[in-house]
Order: C-alpha cells, then structure tokens, then sequence
C-alpha cells in the first residue's frame, strides 16, 4: 500500500506543473521558490507575528517559532512543490504541495507532526487529522504550552477556543491578553502596521495597512498585526489606508 501511494504522489507530481528550487521560508506554512509563494495546502500555522504562552506561562513568539521550525525541517535541501492553482484565502499566494527533493511525506504532514501547524479541512479533505491527534497527545511544538488557532487569531478573536497543554480556563483572561496584546511588539524589519476594521470588509478585505510615511502611521498607536511587506499585508486581506498616497514599491 505505502509503495502505491509513493507511485501515485509521484505521477501526481508528473502530471501537474511543480516547481523545484531553493525554498526562502517566509513563515510557517509559506515557502517561496523563485517569483511563486506557495501556501503549504492542508495546514494551517501560525501567523509570523502571531503570540503564544509556553509552558512556562510565558509569552513566546510562536509564529517565528513556526516559521524556524520549517527552516530547519528543511534544512537547506531543495523542495519540489505541485502548483494546485491559485490561493482562494491568500491573496497573491499559491496553493502547493510541497516536500523536500527525495522526500515522501510533504512538509503539511511533517509540520502537523511536529506540532507547528494544524490540520485544515480543504477540498473535502482531512488528511492530517490523525497526525495533529498524535502531536497534540504527545505535547509537541505548539501543544505543550497555549495558543489560539492561527484562524482566530487573524479574525482577532478573543472568544477562541484555547489549545494546548498549558491552557487553564481559570487564566483564561491572562493567556488571551498575552496573545491578543492592546500593542504588540514590531517583528524586527516588520514596520507595517495593520488593525482591524470593518469599514474595510466594504471592499472585501479585513483591515487597513499604513506604511512608514503615511500620514496616520506614527497615530495608529494599537495595530492588531505587523508585517514585513505591502505583499503579505495584501495576503492577509488587509488593504492599504486611503490617506497614504507616498510612492511604494509593489
């Protein structure tokens, strides 16, 4: 059996355009190779800015802690990934899946096994239940301390369901204040400052995103969330404020 699903992974890969290069990971579940960005498809991780509360009952910077866990899953190695078409979620990206060049298991299943991303339904599929059932028994990654889904978490929401061995009902109020700070901390080389408003579901998006040199950017004191460019921000939903009209790069 395990030798036919190897067989069909790989005509899989034959018969769908696939792209194979030196992967730049730019968070948890995202890895670009060459001009594409492909989302890792079936799995959800947290958000490169996204905060969590370790084991300790510390605040720990998860979606960084996401994102160094696939550098070092991959390790340096070349990835193939099979281009499934365009991202219907993220804007910009591409849905792919990907693994490391000689590798069986994709890095959706090698994540979810080490407890950095989370299953997610997608096309009727639910493949990497039994790997997250497994992490999460086993406290690895993420599951040893608290943390919201990466979903909750770009919806701000503070009623979310907590995860993870940490968790305590009774501290509910204090692990979701250290994931959903009144002012988060700015990811070094991450400047652009995004927050949450309605007003901007009148154009299909979540929220608005200042850069340096617009006008509100220095008043926008309680960002919801930091990115590193116009382009993730534009991923995440969030489109540029109005009042910035300075000349950026695409």
């Amino acid at each position: 059996m395990r030798r036919l699903i190897v067989m069909v992974l790989g005509l899989a890969m034959m018969t769908s355009p696939a792209v194979a290069a030196d992967a730049v990971v730019k968070d948890g579940d995202t890895v670009q190779l060459g001009d594409k960005v492909f989302r890792l498809e079936g799995i959800d991780a947290p958000e490169l800015d996204q905060r969590c509360v370790n084991q300790f009952a510390d605040p720990s910077a998860c979606g960084i802690e996401a994102r160094d866990a696939l550098v070092k899953l991959i390790g340096g190695r070349s990835v193939a990934c099979r281009d499934l078409g365009p991202d219907p979620v993220f804007k910009g990206r591409r849905l792919g899946t990907c693994a490391i060049a000689g590798e069986t298991d994709s890095l959706s299943r090698r994540m979810v096994q080490d407890g950095f991303a989370l299953n997610a339904v997608t096309g009727g599929k639910d493949r990497f239940a039994g790997d997250e059932a497994k992490a999460r028994d086993e406290h690895k990654g993420l599951w040893q301390g608290c943390f919201v889904a990466p979903n909750d978490f770009r919806r701000w929401n503070r009623d979310a369901a907590l995860r993870g061995a940490a968790c305590r009902e009774d501290k509910r109020a204090a692990l979701i204040d250290a994931m959903f700070p009144d002012t988060p901390a700015m990811l070094p080389g991450c400047t652009i400052k995004g927050k949450i408003a309605r007003r901007a579901r009148i154009t299909g998006n979540v929220g608005l995103y200042q850069i340096r040199g617009c006008p509100s950017y220095a008043s926008l004191t309680k960002p919801n969330r930091w990115f590193c460019s116009e382009d993730d921000a534009r991923a995440a939903g969030f489109r540029k404020a109005y009042n910035c009209r300075i000349k950026t790069t695409p």
